[in-house]
């Protein structure tokens, strides 16, 4: 049975928790997404381009690893893209922009 985390939306950041970036003992996918997120926070979508494994798989992956207690998601709430209020639209729109620089810099 999989953890309710798996589910993770596409923008879903990953933050990797002190003392976690070696994560000896790992299989390498995972070591790699450890070191990938290791100096800055690093959306579901980029790992999965970075990594080059299907969405799916990073997803998996990554509820994994924060299961495990090696990193932290953080998701956003949902803006409203005719308005763009939500209950925190700061947050909701750094999470875009940060998927679209990482986008643009591949």
């Amino acid at each position: 049975m999989r953890s309710a985390t798996s589910d993770l939306p596409l923008e879903a950041l990953v933050e990797v928790m002190p003392g976690a970036v070696n994560g000896y003992g790992l299989p390498p996918e995972k070591r790699a997404i450890l070191q990938h997120a290791a100096h800055n926070y690093v959306s579901v979508a980029e790992l999965s381009a970075l990594l080059r494994l299907p969405l799916g798989v990073v997803r998996i992956l990554v509820a994994d690893l924060s299961d495990e207690g090696y990193v932290t998601v953080h998701t956003s709430t949902p803006v409203n893209v005719h308005t763009g209020h939500g209950h925190n639209p700061g947050l909701s729109l750094s999470v875009l922009e940060s998927v679209l620089n990482g986008i643009s810099s591949l």
